[in-house]
């Protein structure tokens, strides 16, 4: 722990000192911001789930680019007549009859109104639009957790602070019972002194259990079963000040790169192809057909060619061109074009929609980032001024100047600015890290 005194508080820093090489030393990897974004962007189960939605894109891909492919369709049938019906020499009689059918067919389509490759664009679209959701998953989880990140350095200094306190409170009770021996202090101040320090206690455990659930909330995004163990590095970097850019220069930035952003512009894209892809059906179409088939016909009570033979004297193929044309189908394919269209301006406001929320959350986080700023440098101001009235207490109090409330109560300041030095700190690392992350940079610390 750091000297939270001048050089003169000797016995202070000696306990502070004695508590610190007290703590059990973990034998656990601490973790950096980046390797918990890292494992918690691997295991998350909502970003598995996004992954698994782009992988059906791809395959919704893979069968549209496949729809160019001729199909082929194998066939075979077996049918009894009873009564007059048609014999293999294609002539009528009141006889059962059977026959039996083979054939293979296939149809290449040769021209849809250009629907395929439109088709095709569009779902490379859908596939382009799913992965950047998968980014924008992975961003937001980032995001979580560099705040829970935040949240643990702040709670770890917090709890160092408390535990300072109880170590200032430790040594007065120490004093104090020292000197009520000697006749020069009263019980009353050592009962007085003693509760002040119970007091600290609580709020040391308090910080400390604030520590543990910090922590429980950042193994969670993590998806680890347990946070028993589990260590964060302390940025070692000093906190300097850093000129802010406008939320606007920012936001022009973000426009470039920001996942929601081009998602959003991809589907606003594909409804263009949507609605070629009903305008196809105002086109003729054409398609090849082309086909094997064989039959084997039987007769009651009456001579026929084998199998084999038949087989292969009714063998035959064929091939064509069939050609679709619409005339008239009731207004369907006029509506579904007035439909894609009110899609593509319904797109077209969802984009307009994400671009404002993505500014107001920019502006957020400028001025939060200039507040933070503003209560960092005057928190530090407060501090050295509240550290400067404690030591100077503490001397008029060790000189019988000054009473043992009198004292406290410039403890009591000091280690408050002490704390909020500490939440400004944080918070002002977390909003310029924040801020930066819009501007494209890693988050990190």
């Amino acid at each position: 722990m750091r000297n939270i005194l001048s050089n003169t508080i000797v016995p202070i820093v000696t306990i502070v000192t004695i508590i610190t090489i007290s703590q059990p030393v973990s034998a656990q990897q601490q973790w950096t911001l980046r390797q918990c974004a890292d494992y918690a962007i691997s295991h998350n189960i909502g970003i598995q789930q996004k992954n698994l939605v782009r992988q059906q894109m791809q395959l919704h891909l893979s069968t549209a680019k496949n729809s160019r492919l001729p199909d082929l369709t194998g066939a075979v049938g077996e049918t009894f007549s009873f009564g007059r019906g048609l014999t293999m020499d294609n002539t009528y009689t009141n006889r059962s009859t059977s026959s039996t059918s083979f054939s293979i067919n296939t149809s290449v389509p040769l021209f849809t109104g250009f629907r395929i490759p439109n088709n095709i664009q569009l779902n490379q679209l859908n596939l382009e639009a799913a992965t950047e959701d998968l980014e924008k998953a992975k961003n937001d989880i980032r995001m979580q957790v560099a705040k829970a990140y935040v949240q643990i350095l702040y709670d770890m200094e917090m709890a160092d602070v408390a535990w300072r306190q109880v170590a200032i409170d430790s040594m007065q009770v120490a004093r104090l019972e020292a000197f009520f021996h000697n006749g020069k202090a009263s019980g009353a101040e050592v009962s007085q002194q003693k509760a002040t320090h119970a007091q600290s206690v609580l709020t040391a455990t308090q910080a400390d259990n604030n520590l543990q659930l910090a922590l429980l909330t950042l193994t969670q995004l993590l998806e680890l079963p347990t946070p028993e163990g589990f260590e964060i590095v302390r940025p070692s970097a000093p906190f300097n000040a850093v000129v802010l850019p406008s939320p606007e220069v920012v936001f022009e930035e973000a426009l470039l790169f920001k996942p929601e952003i081009k998602a959003e512009q991809i589907r606003l894209d594909a409804t263009a192809r949507s609605i070629k892809i009903e305008q196809a059906a105002r086109y003729p179409q054409l398609a090849l057909n082309g086909g094997l088939q064989t039959n084997y016909y039987k007769t009651s009570g009456m001579q026929s060619d084998n199998f084999g033979t038949q087989i292969k004297n009714n063998f035959s193929q064929y091939i064509g061109l069939n050609l679709s044309v619409p005339l008239f189908n009731r207004f369907s394919t006029r509506n579904k074009i007035s439909l894609a269209r009110l899609d593509r301006e319904n797109q077209q406001l969802k984009l307009d929609n994400v671009k404002k929320t993505l500014y107001k959350e920019i502006q957020q986080v400028y001025y939060n980032a200039v507040a933070a700023k503003a209560k960092y440098e005057s928190s530090m101001a407060a501090r050295q001024s509240s550290q400067d009235a404690f030591v100077l207490a503490q001397a008029k109090y060790e000189n019988g100047k000054a009473t043992i409330t009198e004292f406290n109560e410039a403890k009591n300041r000091y280690l408050k600015a002490e704390s909020d030095l500490v939440q400004a700190r944080y918070e002002h690392l977390y909003q310029i890290t924040l801020l930066d992350f819009y501007r494209g940079k890693e988050l990190n610390f």
